[in-house]
């Protein structure tokens, strides 16, 4: 017998099992997905160790998976003569053939009954689970009638989008009752992700005493340099956002204060020599998670927008590993991509000593001197913020930084 364990790289966030994939007496082969973990922050597929059948299940769905716990077991091929799965004889010209995702299907007109689930992909496997949406009732637009991930999508929101006049049955019910003041009302239960920001939330605000301040950012620089070479990146590959810009100005000001990548301790200051900077990216309504590029202060800016692309992209796949959200020193949060001038306070990653926060990017009239003489001038303008753990810093260093960090994007060479 083969344990199936929770991985140790989950040390540090709480877990627990969100859905099995399997169930005990499927035939599994090494590396097949067997279990998923849901954490604070992501979503992971456990493999299979090796291949055999699934013999028990210790840890249900719902319960807390510690790392190292024992999630199931599997016994070995070598002890599982017998349970193979029937072979279904091909009829002559009719073979089973796999699909582009190595997914096997069994065509319909072999003259049996083949399980839809058999033929799911792991990544409509998971959206199933999330929405607690019953694959009988989709109707498959993929080969032999397989069940796609965008046929998920759809069904998704048939059963979501509110439509005038009667109710259709895709159309959940929506059940309105009045509460104790006699205010209709109806309840939306939280999700594990919910919980655990609120969770995060309140522990930040109530173990560091949080301070704002506040600069304003001329992006004239930087938006010359992006129009120069975004084009050229791009046939490489690269896509070169503001952001890269950002992450790269914000490594650079680690420098004049160091103590603003660092984590506070009862007993001591740690400094942090890598920057490794997490970027706050909106899921919808799922919430948020914080991809972390890590050792900043060794890219290079096209290393930086690389590095970014990758890690946004899987976030909004949801795929993205515990390794690829564990380990930041700072954190940015873009809020203005979703339209707001300023906030405050941005609450701090646990952990963490201090957030940038970056408002909306909008032109602006400024005054500029120019040979001497005041000028009016509209510019590209933003708010950018630095809301720290008082513990650690005090102004001093906090305007430092934020100084070198404005400084680093307005004097950015063209070239």
């Amino acid at each position: 017998m083969i344990d199936v364990v929770v991985p140790a790289e989950q040390e540090g966030t709480q877990a627990v099992v969100r859905a099995w994939l399997k169930k005990v007496g499927d035939r599994v082969e090494e590396h097949d997905p067997l279990v998923e973990l849901e954490t604070d922050k992501v979503t992971m597929e456990v493999p299979a160790p090796a291949a055999g059948v699934l013999r028990e299940i210790l840890l249900d769905s719902g319960a807390e998976a510690v790392p190292g716990a024992v999630l199931a077991r599997i016994a070995v091929t070598a002890e599982v003569v017998g349970h193979e799965p029937p072979v279904i004889p091909a009829k002559a010209g009719i073979s089973n053939r796999k699909d582009a995702a190595g997914i096997e299907e069994i065509p319909a007109s072999a003259g049996m009954t083949a399980s839809r689930e058999l033929r799911l992909s792991p990544s409509v496997r998971r959206a199933l689970l999330q929405h607690d949406i019953d694959p009988a009732r989709i109707e498959g637009t993929g080969r032999d009638g397989r069940i796609t991930r965008a046929d998920v999508d759809r069904a998704v929101a048939a059963a979501t989008t509110v439509r005038e006049g009667p109710r259709t049955t895709a159309q959940p019910q929506v059940v309105s009752t009045p509460n104790a003041q006699g205010l209709r009302s109806h309840a939306v239960p939280h999700d594990r992700m919910r919980l655990k920001i609120a969770e995060n939330m309140l522990a930040a605000v109530t173990e560091a005493p949080h301070v704002t301040a506040v600069f304003e950012a001329d992006f004239t620089a930087i938006m010359r340099h992006r129009e120069r070479h975004k084009a050229a990146w791009a046939r490489q590959g690269v896509k070169l956002t503001y952001t890269a810009y950002i992450v790269a100005a914000a490594a650079e000001a680690m420098k004049v204060a160091p103590a603003i990548n660092s984590r506070w301790h009862d007993d001591r200051l740690e400094l942090f020599d890598d920057v490794n900077i997490g970027v706050g990216t909106a899921l919808g309504d799922k919430g948020l998670i914080v991809p972390v590029l890590r050792n900043v202060e060794t890219l290079s800016l096209k290393g930086i927008a690389a590095g970014l692309e990758q890690l946004i992209e899987k976030a909004r796949r949801e795929q993205l590993a515990a390794k690829d959200v564990s380990g930041g020193t700072f954190t940015i949060s873009n809020h203005g991509v979703s339209g707001s001038l300023f906030a405050s306070p941005i609450i701090l990653a646990r952990g963490q000593s201090a957030i940038l926060g970056v408002g909306k990017l909008e032109k602006r009239v400024v005054v500029r001197e120019v040979d001497g003489a005041d000028t009016i001038q509209i510019r590209p303008m933003a708010y950018v913020s630095l809301t720290i753990d008082h513990r650690v810093v005090d102004g001093h260093q906090t305007n430092a930084w934020l100084t070198r960090f404005v400084e680093r994007l307005e004097s950015w060479p063209a070239e």
